[in-house]
């Protein structure tokens, strides 16, 4: 499938799909989506000195940067793991030119590794990262209570609906560790109503640039199944 790069609102770049009328970012910025999004509402709602995060769509490899960058200015320790069925070649990567966007070209040589490192093992990007890429489709996971924190950044419910579904969710679930949570930039209300029933507690929340609102989730232990959980917490504006 053909792939165009193209520059998002906040000169930053992403992947436009022509045959698909898909973009990998958000058009209104593709920094400041995943900022807000992943790292934001995501990485910092996750206090714990060791995190295991759980990426859907290692795309361009912004998000893992990002959190690779947030975490060198602190001392937590991340464990990434990120699953892809179609990766971008490195040379695509490379003409992202995220770390000279982010005023950062000394993270080039961690963005590098990122793409060219192997599939299917761990890699120390850096003291403190360990990034394993997984070259396959997210429903065949079966991990189970391993994660802290899910990116869960596929193509839009419009283009990849199988990837939005209950099931899906359920697996999600079933992956995280106790308190673990999922965001997501969607914040469709098919989308929502699927986590639900998968067992999430879902927040609404204020969105990106061009966005009103996204949604996180949580998995919240069940301590008594006879008293069914409040599982909507809007925190949104909406």
């Amino acid at each position: 499938m053909r792939r165009v790069i193209v520059t998002t609102a906040d000169g930053s770049k992403t992947i436009h799909l022509p045959e698909l009328a898909e973009h990998y970012h958000s058009i209104h910025g593709a920094i400041q989506e995943a900022c807000h999004v992943f790292i934001d509402m995501g990485l910092k709602a996750c206090p714990s000195p060791s995190v295991h995060i759980l990426e859907m769509g290692f795309g361009t490899g912004l998000n893992a940067l990002l959190t690779f960058l947030e975490t060198q200015r602190g001392d937590q320790r991340i464990h990434y793991t990120a699953w892809e069925a179609h990766p971008v070649s490195s040379l695509e990567a490379e003409q992202m030119e995220y770390p000279t966007t982010l005023g950062l070209p000394e993270s080039s040589a961690a963005f590098k590794k990122m793409h060219t490192c192997s599939w299917g093992k761990p890699h120390n990007i850096a003291p403190g990262f360990v990034l394993t890429k997984v070259q396959a489709d997210i429903r065949a996971i079966q991990n189970t209570a391993q994660y802290d924190l899910i990116y869960f950044d596929a193509f839009s419910p419009g283009v990849q609906p199988e990837l939005w579904t209950e099931g899906v969710f359920v697996n999600m679930y079933s992956t995280l560790k106790n308190d673990g949570i999922l965001v997501t930039y969607s914040a469709k209300g098919a989308v929502r109503r699927a986590m639900l029933s998968a067992g999430f507690m879902v927040e609404r929340l204020p969105g990106p640039p061009g966005k009103r609102e996204m949604l996180r989730a949580r998995k919240l232990e069940k301590v008594d199944s006879a008293v069914p959980p409040v599982r909507v917490h809007n925190s949104g504006t909406g």
